[in-house]
C-alpha cells in the first residue's frame, strides 16, 4: 500500500508543488490548511498538474496553535514539514519572527514523534548556513551555521536559523523511530500552480510587469521549485538522508542578469522589464528614509558568499536545471495564469 505523506500548508508555494509531485509519484497525500476553506483551492491548484484520484486528503491545522495537529499525523509515514507562520517581524520585538517558526517546527515534531513517523523533512533556508555578512567571499556548505546572536542579523534569518536549531535539539532529546532531515533552498522560482499563490515569486512578477522600476545590487541562488520538490523527496526517502542537512541552492546571478533573461527570452512580454541598475547608495537612503522594506535586503547588497550543493548531489543523486530556464518559465507562467500583465 503506498505511503501516506503530510505536507504542512498545502496552500503555499512550495508545499502545493510538493502536494503534486508526491501525488504523480503515487503516494497518498494529506496536507494542513488553516481553515477548511482553503481545502477546494488547493485541489484546483494542484489538478492542473495532476489528478488527485482520491489519494488527496485535508486536516484543519495551524502552526500557531496546539489543536489539530495529532489528528493531521495520525496514520502518516513520513513528513514534509515545509510551511512556516505567517507574520511580520516588529522592530520593537526580535522574537515576533523567531517564536512562530520554532514553535511550529515543534509543534509539528511533537507530533509526528508521538504517532511513530518514519522521518520529518523540514524546509530551513540557505541563509541559515550563511556567513552573517553576505560580503564574506567564499563557497560554504551545510557545516556552517548561521550566527542567530549576531545583532546584525535581520528577524528572518534569524528565526529560520533558530527554529532549525530547535529541530535538531528535539529530535537528539527524544527517544523513538523519527528520523530529520533539513532541506535549505536559495531564491525558490519556477512555474506557479494558481494566481493566488506565488510565493518568493512576486519579484519576477513585479519586473516583467515594470512595476520595479530599478534593479538593486542583488544576487540570488535561483532555484527551481520543481528541484527543489525533487531534493525534497529525495531527502525523504534515501537512508543516507536521515539526520543530515542538505543545502538546495541554485546558479547565482545578479537581478540585472535575470531582467537581461526576461527581456530576450520573453519577447515583447518582456518590454517592461527594468534595465536600471540603482546605485547602492540610493537603495540605502530610500531604505532609511523612505521604504522600511528595504532595509532587510541593505546587508545583500553587492552579495559574494555562494554555497555548494555539492552533498546533495552525492548523497542524494540531485541535479539542478539551468537558472535561466527557471527564470523564464516562472514569467511565463505567471503571465499564462494572469498573475502578472505584461505589457
Amino acid at each position: 500500500m503506498p505511503e501516506q505523506i503530510l505536507v504542512t500548508g498545502g496552500s503555499g508555494y512550495i508545499a502545493g508543488w510538493c502536494v503534486a509531485e508526491l501525488l504523480r509519484r503515487g503516494y497518498h497525500v494529506r496536507t494542513t490548511v488553516r481553515a477548511p476553506d482553503r481545502e477546494q483551492a488547493v485541489v484546483d491548484a494542484v489538478s492542473t498538474v495532476v489528478d488527485p484520484a482520491g489519494r488527496l486528503g485535508f486536516a484543519v491545522a495551524d502552526l500557531t496553535a496546539d489543536e489539530g495537529w495529532d489528528a493531521a499525523l495520525k496514520g502518516v509515514d513520513r513528513v514534509l514539514h515545509v510551511a512556516s507562520p505567517l507574520g511580520g517581524a516588529d522592530p520593537n520585538d526580535p522574537d515576533s519572527l523567531v517564536a512562530p517558526a520554532r514553535d511550529g517546527a515543534l509543534r509539528v515534531l511533537r507530533a509526528a514523534s508521538a504517532a511513530g513517523v518514519r522521518r520529518v523533512v523540514m524546509t530551513s533556508a540557505a541563509n541559515a548556513a550563511s556567513p552573517s555578512s553576505y560580503a564574506t567571499e567564499g563557497v560554504t556548505d551545510e557545516t556552517l551555521w548561521t550566527d542567530p546572536d549576531d545583532p546584525t542579523l535581520i528577524p528572518y534569518r534569524r528565526s529560520k536559523t533558530l527554529a532549525e536549531r530547535a529541530a535538531w535539539d528535539f529530535v537528539a532529546g527524544h527517544d523513538g523511530p523519527t528520523e530529520l532531515t533539513t532541506v535549505l533552498p536559495g531564491a525558490v522560482f519556477g512555474p506557479v500552480l494558481a494566481a493566488d499563490t506565488i510565493g518568493s515569486v512576486g519579484i519576477i512578477g513585479r519586473m516583467v510587469s515594470g512595476k520595479l522600476r530599478g534593479l538593486p545590487r542583488i544576487g540570488l541562488e535561483v532555484v527551481d521549485v520543481r528541484d527543489l520538490v525533487d531534493v525534497h523527496i529525495r531527502a525523504m526517502t534515501s537512508p543516507d538522508a536521515a539526520g543530515e542537512r542538505f543545502l538546495a541552492t541554485g546558479e547565482f546571478m545578479w537581478m540585472a542578469d535575470m531582467a537581461r533573461i526576461l527581456r530576450v527570452g520573453l519577447g515583447a512580454d518582456g518590454e517592461r522589464v527594468p534595465t536600471r541598475q540603482v546605485p547602492d547608495v540610493v537603495v540605502r537612503l530610500a531604505a532609511r528614509f523612505g521604504d522600511p522594506q528595504l532595509r532587510d535586503i541593505i546587508p545583500a547588497l553587492g552579495r559574494r558568499n555562494r554555497h555548494s550543493t555539492e552533498k546533495a548531489a552525492r548523497v542524494l543523486g540531485w541535479q539542478r536545471r539551468p537558472a535561466r530556464q527557471t527564470v523564464l518559465d516562472c514569467a511565463r507562467s505567471l503571465i499564462d495564469h494572469g498573475a502578472v500583465e505584461a505589457r
